[in-house]
């Protein structure tokens, strides 16, 4: 399913990087490596970094062959360099958690401005302690000895691979329909269902490797990976508790627990929290002034393609239940720069429901409140305030709506 994620990684090189990941590494480690980024600054004020050695063996290579290492330390980006000599090369540093990395291995000396599709890129974890990979030829086909995250992540790539497999069949099928089926609701469902149910394999298959696997740090990583960018905080509370009680007393799993308590508040069986916010017209307009009708609070934005994909299916299901004790309350995530936008996408896309924004982008006060790190996201909210149900998407929304009100 496509979101629109609020974190990014803005080093130009270490978006190079990358691109240049497996299609594994770039579905599940992506989210991995989010958590990590968010975790880190915080838990550099209560923790004294580690020392960490990377040594590589790649072939005969020499100079001007040269390898890059890209990691995070805290709030900062770090880039190092090494110059490879009879295919040996060394990097060593200081980590406050073990770290997701990627490192790339120049062959020919053209330097980190000149690195094409044809890069030679590893992605991997960083950990205190000696890590060794050795390779005949490429970093990418290298063997990592000496880190226990490392084994612990090769066994998790390995058991979502066949997944992974189907989701990358998936999205070339899609790519390859006409522009007559790309444009068809019909058919936008029945690709989100099968990566839906892809999705809950991916998520099943991780909740075993968690349970499995309590002594390791990978199983807190992964914690961020089950449900996707809006998971149940019950059922990750669960999780978590299952971790040993080394792991949960990290600092990166000291700040999960917190933020992990604060999600709670919109989490199922929650009241919603209240808000107001200005509609189109300046006028303003408060949730709780629904109470007595089930609302789909909608977080979307203009800009944002997911969402106005999924916009011909919340206008299907708006038309079907309006009349129904049912209505919906759109949150835009636009910047002030972007109102005409938003104004234009509103009526061209017709949606003719109650639309509201402060035009603060991610930092919207509604979204912040609701722990908005991804659009789109909902809410079905029902007459007393209560979340009944979260990120309802094409035909799980029409399903859930005639499940309340019948067909």
């Amino acid at each position: 399913m496509a979101y629109i994620s609020k974190i990014k990684l803005n080093s130009t090189i270490q978006a190079g990087f990358k691109r240049y990941h497996s299609f594994v590494q770039q579905k599940l480690m992506k989210r991995l490596f989010i958590f990590l980024l968010a975790a880190l600054p915080a838990a550099a004020f209560a923790q004294d970094p580690q020392a960490f050695t990377l040594k590589g063996k790649v072939g005969s290579l020499n100079p001007p062959s040269r390898a890059y290492l890209a990691y995070q330390l805290g709030a900062n980006k770090y880039v190092d360099s090494a110059v490879v000599t009879n295919g040996s090369f060394t990097f060593t540093g200081r980590l406050l958690n073990p770290t997701n990395a990627s490192l790339l291995l120049d062959h020919t000396g053209a330097g980190l401005a000149r690195v094409d599709s044809t890069a030679d890129v590893l992605n991997l974890y960083l950990e205190k302690g000696e890590i060794t990979l050795t390779s005949p030829d490429s970093v990418k086909k290298a063997q990592i000895t000496g880190s226990k995250i490392n084994d612990d992540s090769k066994r998790l790539v390995a058991q979502l691979k066949p997944i992974m497999d189907k989701a990358q069949k998936l999205a070339e099928e899609k790519k390859s329909a006409s522009l007559m089926q790309q444009n068809s609701a019909e058919f936008q469902n029945s690709i989100q269902q099968r990566y839906k149910q892809l999705q809950t394999e991916q998520e099943a298959a991780i909740k075993i490797f968690i349970l499995s696997n309590p002594n390791s740090y990978l199983s807190l990583i992964a914690l961020y990976e089950v449900g996707g960018p809006q998971p149940n905080p019950a059922e990750l509370d669960t999780l978590f508790n299952s971790l040993s009680p080394e792991i949960k007393n990290t600092e990166a799993a000291k700040l999960f627990k917190k933020n992990l308590d604060e999600l709670s508040t919109t989490g199922i069986g929650a009241i919603a929290p209240d808000f107001t916010e200005n509609d189109v017209n300046g006028l303003p307009v408060k949730l709780s002034s629904f109470r007595g009708k089930y609302v789909l609070l909608d977080f979307w934005a203009s800009w944002c393609g997911p969402c106005r994909e999924e916009n011909p299916n919340v206008v299907k299901v708006y038309n079907k239940f309006k009349g129904k004790n049912f209505t919906i309350l759109s949150v835009s995530l636009d910047k002030a720069e972007g109102k005409n936008s938003w104004l234009a996408a509103i009526k061209n896309d017709g949606l003719t429901w109650t639309q509201v924004s402060d035009l603060k982008f991610w930092d919207n006060a509604a979204a912040q409140l609701y722990y908005i790190t991804s659009i789109p996201s909902n809410f079905l909210i029902d007459p007393n305030g209560k979340i009944v149900a979260r990120d309802l998407r094409g035909a799980d929304l029409e399903n859930k709506l005639e499940e309340i009100f019948g067909k």
